[in-house]
């Protein structure tokens, strides 16, 4: 049975769920659509802090105290031109997919916030799919400018 847990705080990782478990599941599961570990621990740090115009939540799936999803949403602090809500990370374990896991998930986290949401996906992610069967739209196209270090 696949139980859902919401973290809020540093606080509320146990041994049995420490921050760095959620870590290192979001890297091996996010496949080629995921970051360095570095850069999710600090989207976590992100979603973890209480500091003025952070913070957001983790939404865990559990199964006998195993990570078989996870979700981290950062409020971004703005309402009025981008939404106030961003889902950076959502994984779902190799074994678990194709079951209908992700729908909870992102169905779950549309219910817990209370404002808009966004969210990047590759066009080649098969998770695109699953984005738009739930109402999330392409409305803009993302471009980037890096500066050269």
């Amino acid at each position: 049975m696949i139980e859902f847990k919401i973290i809020n705080s540093y606080a509320e990782f146990t041994a049995e769920i420490s921050s760095e478990e959620l870590i290192d599941f979001l890297h091996k599961h996010l496949d080629k659509f995921g970051d360095s570990k570095e850069a999710i621990s600090e989207c976590l740090g992100y979603a973890m802090s209480s500091g003025e115009a952070k913070g957001g939540y983790v939404l865990l799936a559990l199964e006998k105290e195993l990570i078989v999803g996870a979700v981290i949403m950062i409020s971004t602090g703005m309402k009025y031109y981008i939404p106030e809500y961003f889902l950076v990370y959502i994984a779902v374990h190799r074994e678990y997919r194709n079951q209908g896991l992700g729908g909870k998930l992102i169905s779950r986290i549309i219910e817990m916030t209370d404002g808009d949401i966004a969210l990047h996906v590759e066009y080649e992610n098969p998770a695109k799919r699953l984005y738009e069967r739930v109402g999330f739209t392409s409305k803009y196209a993302e471009m980037r400018y890096h500066k050269e270090e």
